[in-house]
Parts: structure tokens; C-alpha cells; sequence
């Protein structure tokens, strides 16, 4: 009952892209129906991602591909908090481990590997190397600020789980002594702004996504509730999750109308 009266509060809705909206083979079955049928409800909805593999123009360019209407004000990524972060700490000379197509999001930053003021990490899956690393741990025992675009652990792809940045940026934490500022999901901060961006408190806000610790556990951090889909990424373990409980668990966003009671 309590989470019932807790929905009918919801206004906003922010959907997590890659395992929830569409995967590597194209877009969820009914994904394109239910997202119209929010928006058409009078919801306000972002998308809000982790990937550090695509800037935020080529997911917007994917969504619309695949049907579903998207401006990029529309889109909040991992790396677009990260610059912002950089930019509000004064940052400006960074080392950047990025995918190269994420390198546009930087760009009003100097790259400077030798003297950085904070090394960026995002996944950089089969281009990670041991040369890399020790180019990493460097910069970070040199003093500059660890900033893991995100920390996810594993994620989907080609129907099998991969590590993601986590596992990397947790190595570097462990050999230097340092602790990462995380820019995207769990962050409450990164939920926050999305709360924001829609003009609403967080406890009118419900975020949806099949990571139990970076949509749900950030999202019931953050004040806004935490909603889990049975599709990408989520294994049934998930909900026996020591430290995290979901509010709701829908079987994929094809159910989220009728969970939102419309």
C-alpha cells in the first residue's frame, strides 16, 4: 500500500538505455509503446545512461532509430556529469581513458598525460592494457584526481556478462590509496540533477533499470524510487541483494504503464 501511494506521487521518469530501453540486438519488445504511452500520460521522462562508449549525440541518434522520440536534453550521460564535475571542481589538464568516440564530451579540457590535474576512466573494455593501467596508476600517485566516469561492475553484450570500468577503477583505488568521485549512476548526485532536469523533488521521480546497485540502489539514495526490470543485465540473485531492495520489479519497460496505473 505504502509503495502504491508512493507511485500515484510519481510525475517523472528516468529510464536507464542499454538492458532496459533497447540491448545490442535492437529495442525491447514494447519499449517504443510504453515510453509514448508515459510521455502521453503527462510524465516527464530522461534518459539516463552510464556508457562511456558513445557521446550523448550518437544515443540519440540510436533512440530515434529505433523509434522513440528523443532530444538531447532528453539524454543524461555518465561523461556529460563527469565534464561537469571537472568543470565545477576548476579542473582543466586531464588525462583522458575514454573510448575515442567519448573524447568529444571533453573537449574543453586540455589532455595532458604526463601532469594531469585528474585522470577520467571510463570502459575501454579489450583497449584496457597493462600499459594503460601503470599509465593510470601514475597519474593518480601523482596527484591527480581519480574520476571514474562510472563504476559499474559487468555489464551485457552479445548475451554474455563483461567486466565493465568498476573492476579497473576498484584496481587503481587499491594500488594507490585514492578513492574515486564517481560521476554517474549510483551517484545520488547524478539522479538529483536528473530530478532537477525535470523540475521536480526526487520523491516524485522513478527510476527504472535492471542494475539493482546503479539504478536502485542510487535512485533510493537519492530520495526517488527504484524500479528493476527483469531484462539486460538482471539475474534473479539481484533481488536478494544484501544492502539493496527494489520498490518494484517488472518483468521488462513494456509493463511500466500499468505499473504506473495507466
Amino acid at each position: 500500500m505504502a509503495i502504491r501511494r508512493r507511485l500515484e506521487a510519481v510525475r517523472g521518469v528516468v529510464l536507464d538505455l542499454d538492458g532496459t530501453v533497447y540491448n545490442d540486438r535492437g529495442v525491447m519488445a514494447g519499449a517504443a509503446e510504453a515510453i509514448a504511452a508515459v510521455r502521453a500520460a503527462g510524465f516527464g521522462l530522461r534518459f539516463a545512461t552510464n556508457t562511456s562508449r558513445y557521446p550523448r549525440s550518437m544515443l540519440v541518434e540510436r533512440l530515434r532509430r529505433l523509434g522513440i522520440a528523443a532530444e538531447p536534453d532528453d539524454v543524461l550521460t555518465a561523461p556529460r556529469a563527469a565534464a561537469a564535475w571537472l568543470a565545477a571542481e576548476g579542473l582543466s589538464r586531464v588525462a583522458l581513458h575514454v573510448p575515442a568516440p567519448t573524447l568529444e564530451e571533453f573537449a574543453a579540457f586540455d589532455v595532458d598525460e604526463e601532469n594531469p590535474e585528474a585522470a577520467v576512466v571510463g570502459d575501454l573494455g579489450d583497449d584496457w592494457t597493462v600499459d594503460r593501467m601503470n599509465r593510470l596508476f601514475r597519474q593518480v600517485l601523482g596527484g591527480a584526481r581519480l574520476l571514474a566516469i562510472q563504476k559499474n561492475r559487468y555489464w551485457l553484450h552479445g548475451g554474455a556478462l563483461r567486466m565493465d570500468a568498476g573492476p579497473f577503477v576498484a584496481a587503481v583505488e587499491y594500488a594507490t590509496g585514492a578513492s574515486a568521485v564517481v560521476a554517474g549512476k549510483p551517484s545520488p548526485e547524478f539522479f538529483r540533477a536528473a530530478a532537477a532536469s525535470l523540475d521536480l523533488p526526487e520523491a516524485a521521480v522513478l527510476v527504472v533499470g535492471d542494475d539493482v546497485r546503479a539504478e536502485v540502489e542510487g535512485a533510493r539514495a537519492a530520495g526517488a524510487l527504484g524500479m528493476l526490470v527483469r531484462t539486460g543485465k538482471f539475474r534473479e540473485p539481484d533481488l536478494d541483494h544484501p544492502a539493496v531492495s527494489p520498490d518494484l520489479v517488472i518483468d521488462s519497460v513494456a509493463d511500466l504503464p500499468a505499473a504506473l496505473g495507466l
